[in-house]
């Protein structure tokens, strides 16, 4: 099992969102490391931290779950959808996305307040350059993070 960190701006799809959707298919990635992340690596049951992005306080507002492996991702070849690939076809699909299951909202944990923890310096998120909208998070970085929630792992 691997650990993930999948960033939403909440005005597109916010943690409620999910919870009341309950699972959607994680479409519009437009990064190759990002869909080699999707393609590759995440299986089901893979645990993921939905973080809140481009929004006036960013940070982890939920978790959720892979609940499907990597697919085709259906907007790439809608000429209407504005993740339209129009070099994408369905014999050859450049993009991928897998299915996410909420699994619970929590409390907001800022990065303001994740910078302030020592053990957390390598999460991805908190590099400086780091843009990527997916990324691996670490076992103990997954650990600490529950912890700063109140959560058991």
């Amino acid at each position: 099992m691997r650990y993930w960190l999948m960033k939403s701006e909440p005005s597109e799809f916010s943690i409620d969102d999910l919870a009341a959707q309950k699972t959607i298919d994680w479409y519009g990635v437009r990064n190759y490391q990002a869909r080699n992340f999707m393609r590759d690596q995440m299986s089901v049951g893979d645990k993921v931290l939905f973080y809140h992005s481009s929004c006036a306080e960013p940070g982890i507002a939920g978790l959720a779950e892979v609940s499907r492996k990597a697919y085709p991702d259906r907007t790439q070849f809608d000429p209407a959808h504005k993740y339209h690939d129009p070099k994408a076809t369905p014999e050859n699909p450049r993009w991928f996305n897998v299915d996410v299951r909420f699994v619970k909202k929590t409390r907001l944990l800022p990065i303001a307040e994740l910078r302030q923890h020592p053990e957390l310096a390598t999460l991805r998120i908190l590099q400086k350059g780091n843009r990527l909208s997916i990324t691996p998070v670490d076992p103990r970085e997954w650990e600490a993070i529950l912890a700063l929630l109140g959560e058991k792992a």
